[in-house]
């Protein structure tokens, strides 16, 4: 069938995402799956998982997927029941099957709905996404697509786990939470957590009415025992009940409220659009990321599945050095990675690394080679089993063995491509002047453009953010983000480190602002910008 060639298919670290809008174009879909299958070596007779975050014209591209696998030869798909699993679940659905790869559908965090965001990405045979080279190549046969391969059939009945076939290929319709949850209990001890639970602790998991629903309610208040409404929005929707499915103080603001009331749980927890990501309070206290990676990466020993120790942490560049104390008292190397989960994927393949995390609320482990939410809320919850301890107490008790970096990201959304655009290349310009250079009483010791080659396979990926690092160790980063869909997005990071003896019980703005000031005198943020204030702090 034939099709026209879109230009700015391009896919970023997360795939494609656009507007829904845009994929409901003629042949837009059917043009970005062929492009993927086109890439791809041998899919006959390969098998394929399929699955997505339920975001509105999920239903719709799950059955295109289908019947264009059909056509293309392979040899079965395995899709979620009702389309729905989560990109963690995607991840470990390709290796339990040995499968060729899997297609996620999800724009992660973004909003959904009529007038929200879609997207498609491809994920390999080890279960991670999709590495450069290859995303290069599917934006490339993109542009030059002239046709592509489907199926006339009638939609599939996703609702009921089962065995049918679409044309010559064999479909298997699976539910994907059963599979999940049996991993989780071979990693954590659910009797400890149970007995836990059963002792009057209370938790709250907020699934923000994506994709995380379902397994949230079989584990937390099924097998683990959890009073019933201990998941909350809990229901999938297509608009995820108008809100963006995001876990940060801003979109989960109702659940920080009742973190700092007086009726708040022992511990709470949420998880974004398909199931990445995770946000961790307790009563009092918002766990920033980059500390939830330090606190499992140092606990992780206490769950069974990682009860030999690890092998090795590694984070994403912008996320915060607390990690890096943690991997130098356990003895074990720390890898700096770009942000995007791909460049862990290789590390973790190697075992050079078992626990890797982003600033952006994506953790994970060996597991599998995606970030995964639940695990990390699974791992919190195994280590208060273990401890006994509040979430406060067991990261006051963090802090007091490694001290603490006081970090904090600041996001500019929506802004002036152009303006972006100006305030990097600005400071690209000068980096070579800036070391040396003292602004408010710092001394900056290096700045650079982060770039990574890959300690495994030698690739190499460059301008992946300006980094201003000061003689006492502090940093400034700023990058420009890809997840966005309507103009550009600039973060800011800031990272300042407290030793154990020092002042460690700070506001974070307030311990921030003097490197606050600082970006604002180098990188001219405002004038660049347009803006006064980030539109999100986290």
């Amino acid at each position: 069938m034939a099709t026209t060639p879109f230009e700015d298919q391009r896919p970023g670290t997360s795939g494609l995402r656009k507007r829904v809008r845009v994929f409901e174009q003629p042949n837009y879909v059917e043009n970005f799956v062929q492009s993927i299958f086109d890439c791809l070596d041998g899919v006959d007779g390969q098998t394929l998982i399929v699955g997505g975050d339920g975001r509105y014209y999920n239903d719709v591209v799950v059955q295109k997927v289908i019947r264009m696998a059909a056509a293309n030869g392979f040899g079965r798909v395995v899709c979620a029941k009702d389309g729905l699993m989560s990109t963690p679940g995607v991840s470990q659905a390709i290796r339990e099957y040995s499968a060729l790869g899997g297609i996620v559908l999800s724009a992660s965090h973004n909003p959904g709905g009529p007038e929200g965001d879609f997207g498609i990405k491809y994920n390999i045979g080890n279960g991670g996404p999709a590495p450069e080279r290859l995303t290069e190549a599917i934006f490339a046969r993109s542009t030059a697509i002239d046709s592509y391969h489907t199926m006339a059939s009638d939609d599939v009945d996703l609702s009921r786990p089962g065995d049918t076939e679409v044309g010559p290929m064999a479909l298997s319709i699976v539910d994907p939470v059963a599979a999940y949850s049996a991993l989780m209990e071979k990693l954590f001890d659910f009797d400890a957590i149970t007995d836990l639970l059963a002792g009057g602790f209370l938790m709250r998991f907020d699934a923000m009415h994506a994709v995380t629903g379902p397994y949230g309610r079989h584990i937390f208040e099924k097998l683990l025992g959890a009073p019933a409404g201990t998941v909350i929005n809990g229901q999938p929707k297509p608009d995820f009940g108008g809100e963006a499915p995001d876990p940060n103080p801003v979109h989960a603001k109702h659940l920080v409220d009742l973190a700092m009331s007086a009726d708040s749980p022992d511990f709470l927890a949420a998880s974004d659009g398909d199931g990445d990501r995770n946000m961790i309070l307790g009563r009092g206290i918002i766990v920033a990321p980059s500390d939830s990676l330090a606190v499992l990466a140092a606990n992780a020993h206490l769950a069974p599945g990682y009860a030999q120790g690890i092998s090795g942490i590694a984070r994403s560049m912008p996320t915060s050095a607390a990690a890096d104390k943690v991997a130098q008292k356990l003895g074990v190397d720390l890898y700096e990675v770009p942000t995007g989960w791909k460049y862990f994927c290789n590390l973790l393949d190697a075992e050079k690394i078992t626990i890797c995390g982003e600033e952006s609320a994506g953790t994970g482990s060996d597991h599998v080679r995606e970030k995964d939410g639940l695990w990390a809320i699974l791992m919190w919850l195994n280590i208060l089993a273990a401890r006994r301890k509040g979430v406060a107490e067991i990261m006051t008790d963090h802090w007091a063995k490694f001290g603490r970096n006081y970090y904090s990201r600041h996001d500019y959304e929506g802004v002036e491509a152009a303006g972006a655009a100006a305030l990097m290349g600005s400071l690209r310009d000068r980096l070579s002047s800036l070391p040396g250079s003292v602004y408010g009483g710092q001394i900056i010791q290096s700045a650079d453009d982060f770039a990574y080659v890959d300690p495994i396979d030698g690739s190499k990926a460059e301008k992946q953010g300006i980094r201003l690092i000061f003689a006492d160790g502090a940093r400034i980063i700023l990058r420009l983000s890809g997840t966005g869909t309507v103009g550009a997005t600039v973060r800011l990071y800031m990272d300042r480190y407290e030793p154990p003896e020092g002042d460690l019980g700070q506001d974070t703005q307030v311990a921030l602002a003097g490197l606050k000031a600082i970006a604002e005198e180098v990188a001219g943020i405002r004038s660049h910008l347009g803006r006064d204030a980030p539109d999100v702090i986290t």
